[in-house]
């Protein structure tokens, strides 16, 4: 990875984060607890809590990103950011620039699903 596209991708991390932070926050708001006595009809009230349960499992995995891009940061100026922590080997350039909190290859990523 050359030093420009090192640099645009420790800035696309950084973005990527705060624009998750953002989602987390509106996320955290929409699955707070649906009050028992609101007044809404039955119907209405079974898809308030259909959607809640489809926005806390969106702040989950939005969590779980943020928590991967902070530990990519975190280890940014390391050797072993753009390696594999399955096989060793680079993981490309362009994997990165889509997916930064991966720690794994295409392949590897592949064989553990």
């Amino acid at each position: 990875m050359t030093a420009e596209e090192k640099i645009k991708l420790k800035v696309l991390i950084e973005n990527k984060m705060e624009r998750l932070k953002r989602q987390i926050v509106d996320l955290k708001e929409l699955t707070k607890p649906i009050e028992p006595d609101c007044a809404i009809g039955r119907i209405s009230r079974m898809d308030a809590i259909n959607n809640k349960s489809v926005n806390e499992s969106g702040l989950r995995k939005k969590i779980e990103q943020l928590n991967g891009l902070e530990y990519a940061l975190s280890i940014f100026d390391q050797d072993e950011f753009d390696r594999c922590i399955s096989c060793g080997n680079t993981i490309p350039t362009g994997r990165l620039f889509v997916m930064p909190e991966s720690r794994k290859c295409v392949r590897c990523a592949g064989l553990s699903q």
